[in-house]
């Protein structure tokens, strides 16, 4: 089950009615309220979740989402028409798994929900990871570059696991200090940024797939 909280009732519909007609089965809700009773009723496999919607909003209602043990796993992407830096930054910031911009293409919608749903599996299986040349292996704790092993430290083991469990999303400075470092890690942001520099080394030619984006941070998941 996917839920959209859209307060609009044509986008909403029209949405429900995509994401149904390729497969998925699918429910539109107005706001907050309606979703968290919705959830109570059948957890889903993922959450469409517009921002500016009436009463509280999308930010707040993702933070409770992933504060909430029952709910803190559950994809989550964003659709709003907010587009700046600082709006999918701060989104990014609260855990969601994408975000997406008004206005926006249904089959571009599906093609996001198919790759979060992707790769919400793989966080389930969690044991083999890849991206282009680049392979790891959970269980292992190794990590393969065309087949040839590649010697990590524990933290840019845990940094290149966390961008790829990842693909696709950018992870701000703060995210991934906060995922590797932890909450008490008084450093500055420019660890984050050396151990991308020398992790990116270490991994050669594969290293292009490591992205900079510019004004955000970090994601794996294409060439650079």
């Amino acid at each position: 089950m996917i839920y959209y909280a859209e307060d609009d009732k044509s986008i909403r519909e029209l949405v429900v009615y995509t994401l149904q007609s390729t497969g998925y089965e699918a429910r539109g809700v107005e706001n907050g309220e309606a979703l968290f009773a919705a959830i109570r009723e059948q957890p889903p496999e993922l959450i469409l979740l517009d921002i500016m919607l009436p009463g509280e909003d999308g930010i707040s209602i993702l933070k409770k989402l992933r504060a909430s043990d029952d709910t803190k796993d559950i994809p989550v992407i964003l659709l709003t028409a907010k587009g700046s830096e600082y709006d999918k930054v701060k989104g990014l910031d609260c855990g969601a798994d994408d975000y997406i911009t008004k206005p926006f293409g249904m089959m571009e919608t599906v093609s996001r929900v198919r790759a979060v749903l992707r790769r919400a599996q793989r966080r389930e299986d969690g044991e083999v990871y890849r991206c282009g040349p680049i392979e790891l292996n959970v269980k292992t704790h190794r990590v393969y570059v065309d087949g040839a092993p590649v010697e990590l430290t524990y933290k840019e083991f845990a940094l290149l696991k966390y961008l790829l469990q990842n693909e696709g999303i950018a992870l701000t400075r703060d995210m991934l200090l906060e995922k590797i470092w932890g909450y008490d890690f008084d450093g500055e942001t420019r660890t984050a940024d050396v151990h991308i520099r020398t992790l990116r080394a270490k991994l050669g030619d594969a290293g292009k797939y490591v992205e900079t984006v510019r004004g955000v941070g970090y994601r794996i998941g294409g060439e650079g």
